[in-house]
């Protein structure tokens, strides 16, 4: 079998926009260096995403030095915002959570409220040591802390799980949806050399030297139907997932990741399976 290694790198600067896959990232306890430290909020204070906003896929997010973020989409002149000063927070409703934030400038607001066509606002997480502890009582362990991101601090996917998904969206009876490619589940770490579906008994990880608790299983939603180059939405591959990949009530693929260790990943680093 192939040596098992780490294929590719996603950082997603904004929530929900297309990110970079940049040959090295450092890891922080709450995830790679600048991956979601940004979101959208609408008028309620509810964290806007693709789910709602199948749009935003089509925006570009790159990080700029001393934490700040370049965005830029097509009908709109690229827009850098820097990091906002801290004078007062504001609530950012997500999935039951609550999480303090710091309101970027009006700028950045009316940038995102033109390119979606309501009233949005950007927000930072300025401290992510201190502001989302992760909130699963099951999973999540004390002191652990995740950014915006959905639940924990890295989602890892793998290459040969992807081939094998596909494999049976191709048996089933949306044959034309697939191929799909890995941007439809918005990985932070592909690897590449395992078997098919290896990571489901895995429970603690290594990339090079940063050792990683898996945490649990990633559960899956609307968002990999939408094609991430036209916004357009199918049946897959939530169909194929449901029939193959469905533990409980949950549609799974990938695994949530927590480091253990500080460091820095890179494209070509070993992967070794700990327990």
């Amino acid at each position: 079998m192939p040596t098992t290694a780490l294929h590719s790198i996603h950082v997603h600067p904004v929530k929900a926009l297309r990110g970079q896959s940049p040959h090295k990232a450092v890891v922080e306890p709450w995830g790679l260096a600048g991956d979601r430290r940004w979101a959208i909020v609408d008028e309620a204070g509810s964290v806007v995403t693709q789910r709602e906003q199948p749009r935003l896929a089509l925006a570009a997010a790159e990080p700029l030095p001393c934490g700040g973020v370049r965005v830029a989409a097509a009908g709109l002149e690229p827009l850098s915002v820097a990091v906002p000063e801290e004078v007062g927070t504001r609530t950012a409703r997500w999935s039951g959570e609550k999480i303090e934030t710091i309101t970027a400038g009006p700028e950045a607001s009316e940038w995102f409220s033109t390119y979606l066509g309501e009233s949005v606002t950007l927000v930072h997480l300025d401290d992510p040591a201190t502001r989302r502890p992760i909130d699963d009582p099951q999973h999540g362990r004390p002191g652990e802390t995740v950014s915006l991101a959905d639940a924990y601090p890295l989602l890892l996917t793998t290459l040969t799980s992807l081939d094998a998904l596909n494999s049976l969206i191709v048996q089933g009876d949306r044959p034309d949806e697939g191929p799909l490619p890995m941007n439809r589940f918005r990985p932070n770490v592909v690897v590449s050399g395992t078997a098919p579906w290896a990571e489901d008994d895995w429970r603690g990880i290594a990339i090079g030297d940063v050792v990683f608790r898996v945490a649990k299983m990633c559960s899956r939603c609307v968002v990999t139907t939408t094609d991430q180059t036209t916004t357009e939405r199918g049946k897959e591959p939530l169909r194929t997932l449901a029939r193959h990949r469905r533990f409980g009530n949950r549609l799974v693929f990938g695994q949530y990741l927590v480091p253990q260790t500080p460091g820095a990943i890179r494209i070509g680093d070993p992967v070794t399976v700990l327990e």
